[in-house]
């Protein structure tokens, strides 16, 4: 066929094909539009609509030399949104979806997860973890119907159902929506499930009441495309001061209720502080801006920061396209700077000096029966087997809670939840049937700070099966250390993405392959990190220990936890101030020296 042309017919074609190869990089094609007559080019077309702002940073990051990672060109390709009736057909014929695909499906909150599962996990939005008991009891029902007949709480106060094939991804969404719920954004490069205080609006403590907050946020995303196809996935929390932790310190913005004294440069009251740059997998932590603004101007500030970050966060390298990244290479000033432009106004500033100290925090405040605001109610903590529910516990749970409190089911980032409403009256009657179900309201100093990742049992990434290895460690702990008598929050998480926060748990754990062999045989195991804090005492944890057998993780703990009991000043002193006091290396060197691991040597 090519014989048919002649050498300038050729070269002809072969620029057309090159025009056409770079009209796909750059956006589309501009062809007789030109001024130097019939058939010349003219300058691309100005992007216009809800992904404009997405297409001109892509064009800028090309002009600049830089190559469009892979998502970013399948979201260049096919917006997500556009494409969602193609990616239906084609899930309705049992498939599973494409690297590009599984991409595009988890702007709907489907994530599929082969080979650890041939299936998909669906990811919700649950705005500050609240459920009432007929959504809770119509998510086992779909999750029954759809999926593999469990949920598991995440460590973003969410839900997530698992194994579902192809085929019934679709119903399952559609489900949701039938519910009153979505999985939109739940996940790829989008603003994740929108976190707030478990008990807003109950706890006495607390300076403002997160629910219309979270609620009016994830309202704000749904409704503007423009929102969807960051350069990385997002998260934005709400701490209203209360006695609950919020991690608001681990998101990416967090806002948190704060009271302004007398003498500051704005007005006395309650107003909402700014802190930017957490991702704890990542070894940061958010940092206070200075920046204080009204509750009922987050939204809007909150737009302002992401407007920020799509235009200059790195779409090449997706290791390094957090928000993290951008204000590491500019520093707070220039961003906030910026975040001013976009605002047309400058925020307002105060003197830690001039802000009145917060509210102490309760680590079992998650766990057990606890007394509400309103005289006469309380809240009461369930613990759950590192988040898992079986669909028959969820409507026996539903049927409680509006049997006996309020009817709200409320999710933690302790992957457990709370019931509220609960009259002195019913308590021992909520924990009677909560026992009924093979779960409690009570916990060990180990189990109540347990927090676990899906593993390699439903995760591809992850290198080890975190949520069997977390109860194993726990069963040993209670087993062998009773006199245990303070919480210790262990975090177990398979892979560098850190979902179960491994950083910021007194002691961590990070999925590893250990070899066992001269032939290079490896089995499961972690890294083992010390000292990370949360709260009134956020802090990044220090490795100690690598690639430690996960059948060893058991005694590693045990041994310390038992130098901890040993050389501590008094039980007031927490475990992370005590590694703090003694340094994380001679932790490790007198944790070695404890019979236990010394006979094991």
């Amino acid at each position: 066929m090519a014989d048919a042309f002649n050498a300038e017919q050729k070269r002809y074609l072969e620029g057309f094909a090159s025009g056409i190869s770079a009209a796909r990089l750059t956006g589309g094609l501009a062809l007789g539009q030109g001024t130097s007559g019939p058939g010349a080019s003219a300058p691309p077309a100005e992007p216009i609509g809800p992904d404009a702002i997405h297409v001109k940073a892509q064009d800028a990051t090309i002009k600049g030399g830089g190559k469009l990672c892979e998502q970013e060109k399948w979201k260049r390709a096919e917006n997500p949104f556009d494409g969602h009736n193609r990616l239906i057909a084609e899930a309705a014929t049992g498939k599973g979806p494409k690297p590009e695909d599984n991409f595009r499906w988890r702007y709907h909150g489907l994530f599929w997860v082969a080979p650890a599962q041939n299936s998909y996990m669906c990811r919700l939005r649950i705005p500050n973890g609240i459920l009432q008991h007929w959504q809770f009891a119509g998510i086992a029902d779909l999750a029954d119907a759809h999926g593999g007949g469990y949920t598991h709480v995440t460590t973003r106060a969410n839900l997530q159902v698992r194994e579902i094939s192809p085929e019934h991804g679709q119903p399952f969404l559609d489900g949701l929506i039938d519910l009153g719920l979505t999985a939109r954004g739940a996940g790829a490069d989008n603003i994740r499930n929108v976190t707030g205080s478990p008990v807003a609006g109950i706890d006495a403590q607390e300076l403002l009441d997160t629910r219309p907050l979270a609620k009016s946020w994830h309202n704000h995303i749904l409704n503007d495309r423009s929102l969807f196809g960051l350069p990385r996935k997002f998260n934005v929390a709400f701490d209203g001061g209360g006695v609950m932790p919020v991690l608001e310190e681990t998101n990416d913005i967090g806002f948190q209720a704060i009271r302004v004294l007398d003498g500051a440069a704005v007005e006395p009251g309650i107003w909402m502080r700014l802190v930017l740059g957490g991702i704890s997998g990542h070894r940061d932590l958010a940092r206070d801006t200075g920046v204080v603004l009204k509750p009922e101007d987050c939204n809007k500030v909150a737009d302002a920061i992401l407007r920020v970050f799509i235009k200059n966060g790195d779409r090449t390298n997706r290791n390094k396209s957090r928000m993290k990244y951008v204000l590491d290479a500019w520093g707070f000033d220039k961003y906030l700077a910026a975040v001013e432009e976009v605002l047309g106004t400058k925020l307002d500033r105060v003197d830690p000096a001039h802000v009145a100290p917060r509210g102490g925090m309760d680590r079992f405040a998650h766990v057990g029966v606890h007394k509400q605001v309103q005289p006469g109610l309380n809240w009461i903590g369930v613990i759950l087997p590192v988040g898992k529910l079986t669909t028959d516990q969820m409507r026996a749970l539903a049927k409680i809670a509006t049997e006996c409190g309020d009817g709200a089911i409320r999710m933690t980032v302790w992957q457990n939840f709370l019931f509220s409403g609960v009259p002195d009256a019913k308590v021992a009657e909520v924990q009677s049937r909560v026992a009924a179900l093979g779960l409690t309201t009570q916990a060990s100093s180990i189990r109540a700070g347990l927090v676990a990742c899906t593993g390699n049992q439903g995760c591809k990434f992850a290198a080890s099966d975190t949520k069997g290895h977390a109860l194993v460690i726990a069963d040993y702990i209670e087993a062998n250390l009773k006199e245990l008598d303070v919480p210790v929050n262990v975090h177990l998480t398979g892979c560098h993405h850190s979902c179960a926060q491994h950083y910021i748990g007194d002691i961590g754990l990070i999925g590893a392959k250990v070899v066992v062999s001269e032939e290079g045989d490896t089995v499961e195991g972690y890294d083992i990190v010390v000292g990370g804090g949360f709260g009134d005492s956020p802090k990044i944890g220090t490795e100690i220990w690598k690639a430690v057998r996960a059948e060893d993780c058991p005694t590693r703990i045990e041994a310390l936890l038992r130098t901890y009991l040993a050389r501590r000043e008094d039980p007031a002193e927490s475990f992370q101030a005590f590694t703090a006091r003694t340094g994380p290396e001679s932790l490790r060197t007198i944790a070695e020296e404890q019979p236990i691991l010394k006979a094991a040597a």
